[in-house]
């Protein structure tokens, strides 16, 4: 079994800024030259978050911001700001919420995906950001 780390670098906007991130997950697996295992696909930072969608406009642009305003909006007071003199603290609970880590199979060279579902990264801090995405790809 071999484990290789890839990398790849996003700048992101505020505010549930979602980025499809497929194309570049499944690069990094071609790097490989592996076959068949799994790919850990991983955000160091707690504000943002690692999941899958079928990355469509309205969902994208609209329905993903409106839902997390619901359960966890970005103008509450949350204790957190008073510890750290930031206003992240919905940030925070969207990344605890949706996880920093997802893990996809992979098959003869491809991530195996449903036909409308893809990889993607969200941005729940209220600044814009740099970010490293890590594929932590184990196969043969």
């Amino acid at each position: 079994m071999t484990v290789i780390l890839e990398t790849f670098d996003l700048k992101t906007k505020a505010y549930c800024d979602v980025i499809n991130i497929t194309s570049q997950v499944q690069n990094a697996i071609e790097k490989t030259g592996l076959k068949d295992g799994i790919v850990n696909v991983h955000v160091a930072g707690s504000t943002g978050a690692i999941s899958t969608i079928e990355y469509e406009p309205g969902l994208v642009q609209t329905d993903i911001n409106d839902f997390l305003e619901k359960i966890i909006p970005y103008k509450k007071n949350y204790a957190h700001h008073k510890t750290w003199h930031d206003y992240n603290g919905a940030g925070h609970l969207r990344s605890f919420l949706i996880k920093t880590s997802q893990t996809f199979p992979f098959h003869n060279n491809k991530l195996i995906l449903g036909s409308w579902q893809n990889v993607c990264f969200l941005e729940n801090d209220e600044k814009p950001r740099h970010r490293t995405i890590y594929c932590q790809i184990i196969g043969e």
